[in-house]
């Protein structure tokens, strides 16, 4: 086809003349499918390039300068990607790689994944809210035990007041009593 006769019938096409599209769609054709068929793609591959190509050059008709040069970059870069990913995909008889279970997370996963991930928010928000119901003598020593790196009984004993041997004794009752409001409010 003619570069003006292009030009021409693009044109028109902008302006939503059938006539002029399919006089474009015959007239390169050609050019299109010559450079499908150089990259050697499996026959529903290269439709498939053919149908994207032409879907992009429409979608674009009013900003294309150079519609055959357009069309063959555009066709060689579908070609290409085509090529690409088919190489990530190997065939393959070997019952142990089909086997494997997939490392990739399923959208199923992400939405059970998120669901967890409130359900574990939620459990955390109301256990603190539960501790703050806790005394301050058992708010002060269980916050002075989460300390990282966590003190020796001796320097608990020494910034709480509190004799050595009646540290363990007492977390245990204060862990007790947050566990009892926490089962109580069915967050464990």
């Amino acid at each position: 086809m003619d570069r003006a006769d292009v030009g021409a019938l693009v044109q028109s096409a902008v302006d939503g003349d059938a006539a002029a599209w399919k006089a474009l769609v015959e007239g390169l054709s050609p050019l299109l499918w010559s450079v499908v068929r150089a990259h050697r793609l499996s026959d529903a591959d290269a439709h498939e390039v053919y149908q994207t190509v032409w879907f992009r050059f429409a979608q674009h008709l009013g900003r294309i300068r150079e519609p055959g040069s357009w069309l063959a970059s555009t066709a060689r870069h579908e070609c290409l990607k085509v090529l690409k990913s088919s190489r990530r995909l190997t065939v393959t008889s070997d019952p142990q790689l089909l086997d494997r279970v997939s490392e990739e997370r399923t959208p199923e996963q992400y939405v059970l994944d998120s669901e967890e991930a409130a359900a574990e928010s939620e459990r955390i928000r109301w256990m603190w809210q539960e501790f703050e119901e806790l005394g301050d003598r058992c708010r002060q020593l269980l916050r002075v035990l989460m300390a990282s790196p966590p003190p020796s009984y001796h320097e608990v004993s020494a910034a709480l007041g509190i004799a050595v041997g009646s540290i363990g004794p007492l977390r245990q009752r204060c862990l007790r009593r947050l566990r009892a409001r926490l089962d109580a409010r069915g967050a464990l």
